[in-house]
């Protein structure tokens, strides 16, 4: 693994911190979480600044729309933009991070034209129909059904944790169209509209309050079969290069974020007092550890993503399963800085940040499932009963 820069990615850096630079600071403030349709708005706004800019699906191959730049290239954008204090994909995360790359992967030419642009410039927003109320992390027990007919598929059934989809124009989903196949065969992955007839959209509230998840209830909705990205029953594998995106280089924007918190937390000790205890400097110091190397197991996979195509490999399971636990104990440090009133006071955003923090070892993909990969198909381990 090389972690030294070329001088050609510097240059890169460096243009791209003075884009920043003078663009950043035009931006309107951002909208009220509730508020979704500003939300959308403001989100599409400046995936459009960076389209127009030449920064939007920069890791894509050129051929579907990007600009076809290195996946350390892509690492050096998301450092700096998170740096900078630029915005997050937000409402855009689905298309751009999940569905997007996996069409680009493993859609037909027709597909790419017809959904990349309109992702790439913020036209349209996707949302993810994935887990379902009876399966959770297990997709491959999902039982949302799809029946063939004529050139339509009838899709019947509810998916919840739907990413987004209060918002969303498309939903990238999971159906199951072969009932009498093994559970992790007969699956199909459709590209469903979500204006589609049949379609329920209700959201769930967060501990935190905010209200990015939904369930979505399915009845008897027609999806052409021109939709689906992959062979019929082929959907498992198309999965997979979806979870691999999805594990791979999505979170790298939030371990910079995370190394941030920890310096503003010690800080903040500093000025309260509380860097006095010898106990709390310590843990400080063993999450500044944690975070460093969690930015060089990122740059290990992207190097491994640089050989293999651009297409992240398993080792995004060990950085998900280490980053989600170092992300909890990262807020429950900050706790400890911010004290009892502090720590509960939702006014504050260390106080929200921690509360959606309990939920990363259960979001894409629990602990436990990620545990189960790495056993299997990095360690070699026999499956389990």
């Amino acid at each position: 693994m090389d972690l030294a820069y070329t001088e050609a990615e510097e240059e890169f850096r460096r243009r791209l911190r003075e884009w920043l630079a003078a663009v950043l600071p035009g931006l309107p403030p951002k909208p009220s979480p509730d508020d979704w349709p500003a939300r959308r708005a403001y989100d599409t706004t400046w995936q459009r600044m960076l389209y127009d800019a030449g920064y939007a699906g920069l890791h894509w191959p050129v051929e579907a729309g990007g600009r076809g730049a290195t996946p350390t290239q892509h690492l050096i954008f998301l450092e700096e933009a998170e740096k900078a204090g630029a915005p997050y994909v937000g409402a855009n995360f689905v298309g751009l991070l999940h569905a997007g790359p996996t069409v680009a992967a493993e859609g037909t030419a027709e597909q790419r034209v017809r959904w990349l642009p309109p992702v790439l410039r913020g036209d349209e927003i996707w949302c993810q129909g994935f887990s379902e109320p009876d399966a959770g992390s297990d997709l491959a027990a999902l039982r949302t059904r799809a029946v063939r007919d004529g050139e339509d598929y009838v899709v019947s059934g509810s998916k919840i944790w739907t990413s987004h989809a209060e918002v969303a124009d498309w939903c990238e989903l999971l159906v199951r169209t072969d009932p009498g196949a093994p559970k992790h065969r007969g699956i199909s992955w459709l590209a469903m509209p979500m204006d589609a007839p049949g379609i329920t959209v209700r959201p769930l509230r967060t501990l935190a309050g905010s209200t990015e998840f939904a369930e979505v209830f399915l009845d008897e909705v027609r999806v052409p079969v021109r939709n689906r990205v992959g062979a019929e029953n082929d959907g498992w594998r198309v999965t997979m290069v979806t979870l691999s995106f999805e594990r791979g280089t999505a979170f790298v924007g939030e371990v910079v974020a995370c190394r941030r918190t920890l310096e503003a937390l010690a800080a903040e000790a500093r000025r309260n007092g509380r860097w006095d205890d010898p106990v709390l400097r310590r843990r400080l110091g063993r999450l500044n550890a944690e975070f460093r190397a969690l930015w060089r197991l990122t740059q290990g996979n992207v190097a491994e993503s640089e050989r293999t195509g651009g297409v992240p490999g398993i080792g995004g399971s060990v950085f998900k399963l280490r980053y989600s636990g170092a992300r909890q104990e990262l807020y429950e440090a900050a706790a400890e800085v911010l004290g009892a009133e502090g720590a509960f006071d939702l006014d504050r955003e260390w106080a929200l940040d921690r509360l959606s923090s309990l939920s990363y070892t259960i979001a894409a993909g629990t602990s436990q499932i990620q545990r189960n990969i790495v056993a299997e198909r990095i360690l070699g381990l026999p499956k389990g009963r």
